[in-house]
């Protein structure tokens, strides 16, 4: 792991790099063209007077080198708040230095202090390197579980219907 590796949560001042980040994992995952975000909504949306998810930064020395953005769900089962990870992103040039697993520690840690039942997250089924990675962490993956999202359009036509 970098020894001058630290972690701490995001300010409304890191808006941009927040946004830097995201617009780095959609061009990993193949997604830049659904990126609508800006960096007046993320502002918003993170640090206004309702924030929507939380975030963690990494950094290396003083290089932002990856992030994690979280929120809270719950665990009818459980009866219990979760921790779902939305994104996680290291920059290329810090993998394979500990970045990624001390985000992960770090929001395994949040949760557990929260009193949180578990930590959640979703992963590309062809991202192999993140699948064994997670594996590699004691993540399992919910194979029988199958995401559904409704968005768009469609979101308003069934917001529409009686």
């Amino acid at each position: 792991m970098a020894s001058n590796l630290t972690i701490r949560p995001a300010v409304e001042a890191d808006t941009a790099t927040i946004l830097s980040f995201i617009k780095g994992l959609a061009d990993y995952e193949r997604l830049s063209h659904e990126v609508m975000v800006t960096q007046e909504s993320l502002r918003q949306s993170l640090f206004g007077p309702t924030p929507g998810a939380e975030v963690i930064l990494a950094f290396v020395g003083d290089e932002a080198a990856g992030f994690a953005l979280f929120f809270h769900n719950y665990s009818t089962f459980l009866g219990k708040r979760g921790v779902y990870l939305e994104d996680l992103f290291v920059k290329p040039n810090h993998r394979g230095f500990g970045v990624g697993k001390a985000l992960l520690v770090r929001l395994a840690t949040i949760a557990v202090e929260r009193g949180c039942g578990r930590l959640e997250w979703a992963v590309l089924d062809w991202n192999t390197p993140a699948i064994d990675f997670y594996k590699n962490l004691g993540a399992v993956a919910m194979d029988e579980w199958t995401t559904f999202r409704v968005t768009g359009e469609s979101l308003n036509k069934l917001a529409g219907q009686s």
